[in-house]
This record gives structure tokens, C-alpha cells and sequence, in this order.
């Protein structure tokens, strides 16, 4: 966890959670003061309830934070994920874009009823319709554009021009009275605060959000012009993705001062437009997706608000409860997950103090500290080893380009390098146990088929792990922990033949066929 001017441990940012008292002051600038659920009016119960229940789920998570009256009451990492790693946070870029419009409006850079057209009129079409001559940033803040269907995935893999082609899309509904989902309105955005403030999206905040709260490490995906790619692409740790909700919770006012106007805050986090006008109220009372579309944010059931991303990214602000929420996971099923936060946790919020529970705080401290994702069967052995260590196993032509794979196995460890073209990748997996890495290999991702995808960014990093299915079955589970995904690679072995297959977690849209190989001697 990094903090302006020196960085602690983890141990010792556990030391304050475990052991420090409780002071009734604001958040401070590098670090949440940390407390315990009880003294701030939550049921520590509560908290273990949900993260039981998590478990039993079909919802992976990887962290959690939550802060009530501005103090952290209870976090956790499931291993091998840690504290001080960033999360993809997939379309909770969203949020942050809309808060680069809202310090450019402060500045009067902008207006949200400016015309988009009105930013680029070198890219903007020969003919342009009413319907585009109309289009607002509050348009494209609120999701209703007017598009249909969202032209995102085809124009990011296709073109290099990403506002030139947003523009030339047809419009058919007339902006902003229709809500659609569309990933590349948030692009657009991040293109106009870069035209009209000269600074990538990242760097304008850098000085205005990031540095007041203490969020430094970042890094946000760009497109093949340099512009951040606004809808996706930014990467924070969980205690920067809280901080950031505690400053929506505080209405714009951090240590004190005010550094986003509190009107900005009611203006970004109320609803602006009903994503289902004609659904029933039934599927309104069990819907967290159809309680009011605000700039880049949703309404929540219970008076909340929230940032998402795909997979289960959340920040949830609970104005009622003085509370907000942090999360990062992996989840075929967003409102499964919600639904869990308002079943335990919201419930674990009683009032402003309960009676101390020491033995109940402990089992609390005992559950967060060991919180870890299950590893490959570890302790099996097969005969194979001998016959394949060291061996090259040469490939079919495959969609992943895999010319060769070559196992070396040693004591507990598994040394795996492939050939993908012209290069040579090199992983590291360990029996019973994580082994810790970095690649450039592009791992599974909803973007991965973008230009420029990750150009610029560091090495991914991995932890891999090994273990025998059965004697002739071997499994490699390798996790880009600074992702919600994790890729399983499964070898069949058969006398001197190999069949190879890959797994994405819960994106089975991308998962290649298998791929036959031969065992060289």
C-alpha cells in the first residue's frame, strides 16, 4: 500500500487495524484510520456472515473494504491477491472520467450542454444530422446518445480513429431520451477534457483528485491516438477505489477542503435517466440496474449509489448509512454479488455504537487475515513427470499461435516456457503453493481484441500454481492478479501425444479449441 513519502507493510497497516483506537477524525490525507466494526455501530457478525456467504457462492472475491464514519471496520485480500496491487476496474473507469468532466466544468473548460460535434470539427462527418448536432456531454455523461446498438467492440478492434468513427455512427433515437449502454460515450469524454484541457484524463486529475487523496501508482490504458480510453483501462488499489467513495460519501470535501464542488457530487450521483421505463415494479424491487442511470454511475436499491465494472468491480456509497463500500472480484453474476452486500452487510449497520464483542472481533480478525482462493490438488504425482520434463512438446497450428510448450520440473516447482511466434514466454508454477511472475503475454480480458490494448503499461503480473489431476492429467492455473481473471491449462497426456486446452474464468466466449501436440524424445 503506497502512502505519500514512505511506504509501509502491509504487517503494519494490519498492526492499526488490530490494535488502534478509535479517533473521531476526518480521513486523513495517506491512510484511513482503521477501528473496530462494534465502535462504529456495525455488527462484526455481520461482516463474517458475508464473507461466509461469499464463499459458498458462486461469486469469487479478491478484496474488500469497508469504511463507516470515515474509518476502515473491516478489510481483507483473498491470497495470492494483496493490498498493494492494482485492480482492473473494467467500467468503474467510468466513474472517474465523469469526475475529469466535473473539475473541467469547475474550471469552466466546458459545459455538460456543450455539443459534442462542436470539439472535433475536423474529425466530425460531411453531413452531419440533427440528431448528432444535438448531442450533448450530458448525453453522453447519462448513456443516452442515442445509438443503437453500441458500437464499442467493433470500432475499438477496427479502427485507429476512435472519435472519427463514434461520430460517423447513425443516431436513432434522439439524445437523451434513451438510455443505451455505450462504453465508447465514456471515450468520448475522456477525448473532449483531453481537447479542451490539453492533458490525457490520468494526468488532468492527477493533481486535483489523485494527489489530495494519496492515490499515486495509477495507470489507465490509452487508444492508438494517446487519449485514455475513459470507459475502461484504469487500474487503482482498493483502498484508492474507497477513498475515492468516501469522497462522493463527504460531497466533494476531503482533510477539510473542498476540492470538487458539492453541486458536482449531487449532480454526478442522482438519476438523470430510467434505464427501463417500462419494466415492472417487481423487477424494479429486485433490480440494482434499474433504479435511475446518473454521469457514469448507478443508482442502488436503499438509497445508494455506486461505480461498477465488469466482473463484480464496486464502490458502493450509503449516504443513509454513512458508509461506502469497496470491492474488487470475479462474478458471472453482478447483482448476485449486490445482493449479498445488502442481505449481511448493509443489515451489520445498527447505529452509531454497540457494546464491545472481543471474542466476536476476534473471529472477525481470524477470518479477514486468512482469506485465500483455493489452489490447484496439490501432494499428486504421476509417472509422466520423468517422460515429459525437459521434453519439447511440439503443437498444431492453433488460434493461440503456439508453436511449443516445454515443461522442467523441479522439487515442487514447474517450469513452463512457450513459443507464441517469434517469442518466448516463461512461467513459473509451484505445487501447493503460488509462484509469483511477470509477462507480457496478454492475459484474458473484455478489451483484449482493442488497438493499443495495454501499450505502455507494465509487464503483467501472474502468480502460477500446478497440481495432477490424475496421472495423466496435469493442470496449470495461472492469475493475473492485477485482473479479475485467472487461465487454466490443461495437458492429456497419451504415450507421446499431448492435447492442450485453456480455460478463461467465466468467459467462455474466448476459450480456444484444444490443441494436439507431439512429445519429442
Amino acid at each position: 500500500m503506497k502512502m505519500t513519502g514512505r511506504k509501509f507493510g502491509y504487517a503494519f497497516l494490519l498492526f492499526l487495524f488490530l490494535h488502534s483506537g478509535c479517533k473521531n477524525e476526518q480521513v486523513i490525507t495517506t491512510s484511513f484510520p482503521r477501528s473496530v466494526p462494534e465502535k462504529e455501530g456495525v455488527s462484526s457478525q455481520g461482516i463474517i456472515d458475508f464473507v461466509n456467504a461469499a464463499a459458498k457462492s458462486k461469486n469469487e472475491l479478491h478484496s474488500l473494504i469497508f469504511l463507516r464514519h470515515g474509518k476502515v471496520i473491516a478489510e481483507g485480500w483473498w491470497n495470492p491477491y494483496k493490498p498493494e496491487l492494482h485492480h482492473t476496474l473494467y467500467s468503474l473507469s467510468k466513474s472517474f472520467t465523469s469526475t475529469a468532466v466535473g473539475f473541467a466544468v469547475t474550471e469552466k473548460k466546458m459545459s455538460v450542454n456543450d455539443k459534442v460535434d462542436t470539439f472535433f470539427p475536423d474529425e466530425i462527418p460531411d453531413t452531419v444530422s440533427n440528431y448528432l448536432a444535438g448531442m450533448t456531454v450530458k448525453d453522453l455523461l447519462s448513456m443516452s446518445a442515442g445509438m443503437d446498438p453500441d458500437p464499442t467492440f467493433k470500432i475499438v478492434a477496427n479502427d485507429s480513429n476512435w472519435v472519427k468513427s463514434f461520430l460517423k455512427v447513425p443516431i436513432v433515437h434522439e439524445p437523451g431520451t434513451k438510455f443505451l449502454y455505450n462504453t465508447l460515450a465514456t471515450y468520448m469524454l475522456s477525448a473532449i477534457v483531453q481537447k479542451v484541457t490539453g492533458e490525457k484524463v490520468i494526468d488532468y486529475l492527477k493533481p486535483r483528485l489523485f494527489a489530495p487523496l494519496a492515490i499515486e501508482g495509477m495507470d489507465w490504458e490509452v487508444d492508438p491516438h494517446g487519449i485514455n480510453c475513459g470507459g475502461w483501462g484504469l487500474r487503482l488499489k482498493t483502498e484508492d477505489m474507497a477513498k475515492f467513495g468516501q469522497l462522493f460519501l463527504q460531497k466533494g470535501k476531503w482533510n477539510g477542503k473542498q476540492i470538487l464542488p458539492a453541486s458536482w457530487i449531487d449532480e454526478a450521483s442522482t438519476k438523470k435517466i430510467d434505464q427501463a421505463p417500462d419494466a415492472r415494479q417487481s423487477q424494479r424491487d429486485s433490480s440494482d440496474w434499474m433504479q435511475g442511470y446518473c454521469y457514469q454511475m448507478w443508482r442502488c436499491r436503499h438509497n445508494a449509489f455506486r461505480g461498477d465494472g465488469a466482473y463484480g468491480q464496486y464502490i458502493i456509497v450509503m449516504p443513509d448509512q454513512d458508509a461506502v463500500i469497496a470491492i474488487t472480484s470475479e462474478t458471472p453474476d453482478m447483482q448476485d454479488e449486490l445482493n449479498l452486500v445488502w442481505e449481511y452487510l448493509l443489515p451489520s449497520i445498527k447505529g452509531d455504537k454497540l457494546p464491545d464483542d472481543a471474542s466476536l472481533y476476534s473471529a472477525l480478525k481470524q477470518k479477514l487475515t486468512s482469506l485465500t482462493l483455493p489452489l490447484p490438488v496439490a501432494g499428486n504425482s504421476s509417472d509422466m513427470v520423468s517422460r515429459i520434463s525437459g521434453k519439447p512438446m511440439s503443437l498444431e497450428d492453433n488460434v493461440r499461435q503456439i508453436k511449443t510448450l516445454n515443461m522442467q520440473f523441479t522439487d515442487s516447482i514447474c517450469k513452463v516456457s512457450m513459443e507464441i511466434g517469434r517469442d518466448n514466454y516463461n512461467f513459473s508454477f509451484g505445487s501447493g503453493k503460488w509462484i509469483p511472475g511477470e509477462t507480457t503475454l496478454l492475459g484474458p480480458d473484455l478489451l483484449l481484441q482493442a488497438k493499443a490494448h495495454y501499450v505502455g503499461l507494465p509487464p503483467a503480473k501472474v502468480v502460477g500454481s500446478f497440481g495432477w489431476k490424475d496421472e495423466t492429467t496435469l493442470e496449470f492455473v495461472l492469475r493475473y492478479i492485477e485482473s479479475p481473471h485467472t487461465e487454466t491449462m490443461t495437458c492429456k497426456f497419451d504415450k507421446n501425444k499431448v492435447l492442450v486446452g485453456f480455460h478463461y474464468s467465466n468467459m467462455p466466449r474466448f476459450n480456444p479449441p484444444e490443441i494436439k501436440g507431439i512429445i519429442k524424445d
